[in-house]
């Protein structure tokens, strides 16, 4: 008999996992699949990125680091929030982390007690939920709707706060929406969450993966608020497994204590090839793959319209597509699964970013070519004609 504990019962499997899992495999069966189901760019690590770390490799940067990053990478972070936001954040305010679900970890255990929620959308990111079951709290679901710009809103918040709410976190942009909290909502959900005494985490991953504007960072507005952010999207180091938090002064010692019995330190190589990360001629390699990844999702919304899904409002950052596919089917969950067993499409099931009207919905992540984005196109348009 296998003894494993309740929370392991309780957290279910990644479903874009499964899906990337059984694709690969087609893969490798001489399969042409087009892969729009994970939230990884095609991009390869930029050359003066992937260049740092050989570099910190020949150099014998292969040791520990103080569990809280290297000095000289959280005093680039922090410049870069001078550089891009002009905000003056100090260096020790910045903690670095074994990519953003390290920093997820570092900040729901800091914040959350046992039997306490956060409070998010309805859909959002699974497996936010499923850090504070493992800390014995819970995601407190709140669906939202295109009328609602698929955000959680001061109203709403107001609306669902409960005695045993800790606080709240954002998706800004939002995995699977693409949807941004602007300024000005930022300051009203933060004065709301302030007024309830609660704590406001935003997750500002796919900051610098927004089009035609920057988005604000709720540090512009809330300089108590818990950041999350990675070097995984705009910087397009997935596989290097390195993040961060911006957290109030205060908060910096407990933070840090956690991360030194729970990780002892982030990824060495990682840390020193993200020094490479903030240069000029880096910055412009991603500025051009954000121009990319605008291309493409202007091309694959149009696509998807015409084919019938229903997108009512046009996504303004990430790399993703959350499209309505109730004209076609009541369970997308099947539905992806015969697209990628027959068509060789592998794309994500709705039910995987939450409950609310799971069933309708499909997000196309548009992390491929345009070529393969078209591929996609003609392949569904075949299915669905």
């Amino acid at each position: 008999m296998n003894n494993w504990s309740h929370r392991v019962a309780d957290i279910e499997s990644f479903k874009v996992m499964d899906l990337l899992k059984r694709a690969k495999e087609l893969d490798a069966q001489g399969h042409d699949v087009v892969h729009m189901c994970a939230g990884e760019p095609d991009f390869a690590t930029p050359a003066p990125i992937a260049a740092a770390g050989i570099a910190a490799i020949q150099e014998g940067h292969t040791q520990y680091t103080p569990a809280a990053g290297i000095p000289p990478l959280r005093e680039a972070i922090a410049s870069f929030y001078q550089q891009r936001y002009g905000l003056d954040i100090p260096a020790e305010r910045v903690i670095v982390t074994a990519g953003a679900s390290g920093a997820l970890l570092l900040v729901f255990a800091t914040l959350a007690n046992p039997g306490q929620t956060f409070m998010m959308a309805d859909p959002g990111y699974p497996c936010n939920p499923r850090f504070l079951r493992l800390l014995e709290a819970r995601g407190q679901l709140v669906p939202v709707t295109a009328a609602d710009n698929y955000q959680l809103t001061p109203d709403l918040i107001e609306q669902h706060w409960q005695a045993n709410t800790a606080g709240v976190l954002l998706a800004s942009p939002s995995n699977p929406t693409g949807s941004v909290v602007h300024r000005e909502q930022l300051e009203l959900i933060a004065q709301t969450v302030k007024s309830h005494a609660g704590r406001l985490v935003v997750d500002e991953l796919y900051h610098g993966l927004t089009y035609g504007f920057d988005a604000t960072s709720v540090l512009s507005v809330d300089q108590d608020a818990f950041v999350l952010n990675s070097f995984s999207k705009y910087f397009g180091m997935t596989g290097w497994r390195l993040g961060w938090t911006v957290v109030p002064e205060a908060a910096a010692p407990e933070v840090e204590r956690l991360a030194q019995n729970l990780f002892i330190s982030p990824p060495t190589i990682a840390q020193y090839a993200a020094l490479a990360a903030f240069q000029p001629d880096t910055l412009e390699i991603l500025e051009q793959r954000r121009e990319a990844f605008k291309e493409r999702r202007d091309i694959l919304v149009k696509g998807l319209r015409s084919l019938g899904f229903g997108i009512p409002l046009t996504p303004e950052g990430a790399f993703y597509v959350y499209a309505d596919a109730s004209r076609f089917t009541d369970n997308t969950f099947d539905f992806c699964w015969t697209l990628l067993e027959q068509d060789k499409v592998a794309v994500t099931p709705g039910i995987d970013f939450g409950d609310y009207q799971a069933n309708r919905y499909i997000r196309f992540s548009y992390t491929t070519s345009v070529a393969q984005i078209e591929t996609a196109l003609a392949r569904l348009r075949a299915r669905l004609s």
